[in-house]
């Protein structure tokens, strides 16, 4: 699970003031994107948020600006298509030029909303988010469904609401960035890390396909994503990845909701986690928690029916992982550039061969580089200057 890192707290003065809705009410379906609200976070000068990257071990060197970042709250879709709102932090270059570039940053794992970018000024998706603005950039961090300030439980790993909650934080960013006269290139450059990794492959092919009229994807560059689901999980039902009970418990339970493969907690876990696991999995726990919580080994935690399921998936299962399976599935318009880690043991480099291959077969222009044998949430620290370089070029 992506780590959040200590950081320094940043003071809330802003450089301009901000205009919010007049209610926190959900809007209606069809006005998607509509701002509900905006919450100020911070305003740093170039000084303070190179301390606050050095904090999490980033190249403070690319910095060029300072950030003013906020939090809007906004109007989406939940899985069922019912009205709903999420959260997105947004940061921008307090030295602006006439056009700015923009950028998409797509977080990983994250079982607690209160760790969300937009909430928690110690989360390394924020220093991600604030990275990409520092260097110039107007950066988008969606939070997804059920995280940050957004209610219910997040839908793990499902691309359909990572897109659509993606999709309508950009649209609510448009609409903050027109209120505010600010403008921006009509590029959008996406990147990501472990789950977002393979939402932000999933996001350029909905952009790609004219889910936001009047954006075109440059570049994408994700990090560390299991691009193959059906792989990763029968890696992961042999304990053969970091974590494995905390990683497919979380995703039973998720992907439950939304296509129901057991009745009763009681048809895949054995006591006493049947009791506990859904609940555990509320998106209102701590990750310490989550994982002192659970056994060490998913013959603990599993009836040996269900875990012989995971094992070799059929019916809803097995049609839920071959959708997820098709992140990479598409020709890009766009280059693609992966990035990965030899040492990572909760997402194995075998996901970003796999993805390559996938890419290319599609005729995409697509390219792998291995950031060395470092862990998994190492291997975001080490992409992401290369990720900047991959945008700056593709400028």
């Amino acid at each position: 699970m992506l780590n959040s890192r200590r950081a320094l707290i940043v003071p809330l003065s802003l450089g301009f003031a901000v205009s919010a809705c007049s209610d926190d009410a959900p809007r209606p379906a069809e006005e998607r994107g509509a701002l509900v609200r905006v919450d100020p976070i911070s305003s740093l000068d170039k000084n303070a948020v190179e301390r606050y990257l050095e904090g999490f071990d980033l190249d403070a060197t690319r910095v060029v600006s300072g950030v003013d970042a906020y939090r809007l709250i906004y109007a989406t879709v939940d899985a069922q298509g019912q009205a709903t709102t999420a959260s997105t932090l947004l940061a921008i270059p307090s030295a602006r030029a006439r056009a700015l570039p923009v950028a998409v940053w797509m977080h990983g794992t994250t079982v607690f909303r209160g760790e969300a970018a937009s909430v928690n000024d110690e989360s390394s998706d924020r220093a991600a988010d604030f990275f990409f603005s520092a260097a110039g950039y107007v950066s988008a961090a969606p939070d997804y469904l059920g995280l940050g300030e957004g209610p219910g439980t997040h839908p793990y790993d499902d691309a359909d609401t990572e897109v659509s909650a993606s999709v309508d934080a950009l649209l609510a960013t448009r609409h903050f960035l027109k209120q505010h006269q600010i403008e921006v290139e009509t590029d959008v450059l996406l990147s990501g890390h472990s789950q977002g990794a393979r939402a932000s492959l999933e996001l350029g092919r909905a952009l790609q396909g004219g889910a936001l009229p009047g954006l075109r994807v440059a570049a994408i560059a994700p990090i560390s994503g299991p691009y193959d689901m059906s792989g990763t999980l029968s890696v992961a039902v042999t304990d053969g990845i970091a974590f494995a009970p905390a990683y497919v418990s979380y995703l039973v339970v998720a992907w439950n909701r939304l296509h129901h493969f057991y009745d009763s907690p009681n048809d895949a876990f054995l006591p006493p986690y049947a009791d506990m696991v859904e609940s555990l999995f509320d998106n209102d726990h701590p990750p310490e928690e989550v994982l002192g919580a659970l056994p060490e080994t998913l013959e603990e935690l599993f009836t040996p029916v269900f875990l012989a399921e995971l094992r070799n998936p059929s019916g809803a299962l097995k049609a839920a992982l071959a959708r997820a399976d098709e992140a990479c599935s598409f020709e890009s318009a766009a280059p693609v550039h992966l990035f990965a880690a030899t040492g990572d043991l909760d997402v194995p480099i075998s996901n970003a061969e796999y993805c390559l291959t996938e890419l290319q077969r599609h005729q995409a222009d697509a390219t792998l580089v291995d950031v060395g044998p470092i862990d998994h949430s190492a291997s975001a620290t080490a992409a992401l200057p290369l990720v900047l370089d991959v945008f700056q070029a593709r400028r």
